[in-house]
C-alpha cells in the first residue's frame, strides 16, 4: 500500500519544489510529490493499524515500513536522475527493488527476517510489481505500463 497510494493519492507540489542537485538535475523530479510521499506512509501505517490487534508490533512496524517503502523510492528515483534517467523512464530491477529495500531495512528494526524471507520478498515482488503496475496501465491510472 506503501508504494501504491501516491500513485493513486500523490501529485501536486514535487517534493523537491523543482530545485536541482549539484548535478545540475532535479534532485527527484516532479513525479515525486508532498502529498504522494505522506499518502504512501499514512496508508501503509493505516495498513498496520488495522493488524495491530493481531500482532501489537504491527503498529510501528507498519509506520517505519511505510516510510522505508517511500523513503526507498525516493533513493531510487534520486540514483535515476544522477544518471539521467528522466522520470517516468524505467530503470529495470531499481524500479522493482529501490522500495522493498528500504522496507526491509526499516521493517527489520521491529520485524527481523531470515535472509530465506528476504530472498523470497526480493523474488516475488518484481513480477508483481511489474503486473499491477501493468495492470494500472490498462485501467488508465499509469501513463507507462512498467
Amino acid at each position: 500500500m506503501a508504494n501504491a497510494a501516491p500513485l493513486l493519492f500523490g501529485g501536486g507540489a514535487p517534493l523537491d519544489a523543482g530545485r536541482n542537485f549539484l548535478d545540475g538535475q532535479r534532485i527527484f523530479g516532479a513525479h515525486k510529490t508532498v502529498r504522494g510521499l505522506f499518502a504512501g506512509i499514512i496508508a501503509g501505517s493505516a495498513i498496520g493499524l488495522a493488524e495491530s490487534p493481531v500482532d501489537s508490533h504491527l503498529l510501528l512496524g507498519g509506520f517505519l515500513i511505510a516510510l522505508g517503502t517511500v523513503l526507498g523510492d525516493l533513493l531510487g528515483a534520486f540514483f535515476k536522475r544522477r544518471v539521467g534517467i528522466e522520470p517516468g523512464n524505467p530503470l529495470p530491477v531499481v524500479d522493482q527493488l529501490d522500495f522493498v529495500f528500504g522496507g526491509l531495512i526499516l521493517g527489520q528494526l521491529v520485524f527481523p527476517l531470515s535472509w530465506w524471507s528476504v530472498l523470497v520478498v526480493v523474488l516475488v515482488t518484481p513480477p508483481i510489481h511489474l503486473g499491477t503496475n501493468y495492470g494500472a496501465y490498462l485501467l488508465g491510472i499509469k501513463r507507462t505500463r512498467w
